[in-house]
């Protein structure tokens, strides 16, 4: 499976960039999941639900099922977080898998980056990070910057990088 990152610090526009990118290359054919990381708690689950109780109770993993999805909740109870290279070992098998955060491991990267968000870049001291999305021009970038709003050209980046461009179909231009 190829991998491929947008980073960038709160507020940068990071999930939706993701969420427009998805949905863009899902729209061209390629199958796509997505990891996010999250750097506070949180919970899928509803306390009073019977999933919640199985897990209060103890449970290590609980696996919900229904004809829509299914979805499986392991608790750590206590130990680390594991690795990125872990967590992508559980995924099944699509063409690219997306990765919101994680901007310290070493895959490939796009940093969103907003003006307004008042955060230095990352891309100038990041090797990882091939390419800037952003909302304003940014003079003395060392990679390709993209408008943040223009998710056909990331996604042709991200995809010419991952060997996963397909060729125009008949009677398309070019």
């Amino acid at each position: 499976m190829r991998i491929y990152g947008v980073t960038g610090w709160k507020n940068a526009g990071k999930t939706g960039l993701m969420e427009r990118l998805v949905t863009e290359i899902t729209g061209r054919g390629i199958t796509v999941s997505t990891l996010k990381h999250a750097h506070h708690s949180f919970d899928v689950d509803q306390p009073g639900k019977d999933s919640h109780r199985h897990r209060t109770a103890g449970a290590t993993e609980v696996l919900l099922a229904s004809r829509g999805r299914w979805a499986l909740m392991h608790e750590l109870r206590d130990r680390d977080e594991p690795p990125l290279e872990v967590l992508l070992e559980k995924l099944a098998p699509v063409d690219l898998i997306l990765i919101e955060g994680y901007k310290r491991d070493r895959h490939p990267k796009v940093e969103a980056w907003r003006a307004d968000a008042k955060h230095a870049l990352i891309a100038p001291d990041d090797p990882t990070i091939r390419a800037v999305a952003s909302d304003t021009v940014l003079p003395d970038l060392t990679v390709p910057r993209f408008d943040l709003d223009d998710t056909a050209a990331i996604a042709d980046f991200i995809l010419g990088e991952v060997g996963l461009m397909r060729p125009a179909a008949q009677g398309e231009a070019e």
